[in-house]
């Protein structure tokens, strides 16, 4: 599956204001990352652990 054919969303947390922002698109195998502004700029993936585990540290952070 090439990236253009994810389903890209992003944060609820996100504003509407134009401000910058990350995209997410979640797979079986990955969790793929890019840029909301520069969505031509390849993105790119982790796996889901590792998602998961960055998850837990941000919510703790």
């Amino acid at each position: 599956m090439s990236t253009t054919e994810l389903a890209w969303f992003k944060s609820s947390y996100s504003g509407t204001q134009g401000d910058d922002c990350v995209e997410v698109a979640v797979t079986a195998q990955a969790v793929h990352v890019r840029d909301s502004k520069d969505v031509e700029r390849l993105p790119f993936a982790v796996g889901r652990e590792g998602w998961s585990r960055f998850l837990s540290f941000a919510a703790d952070a």
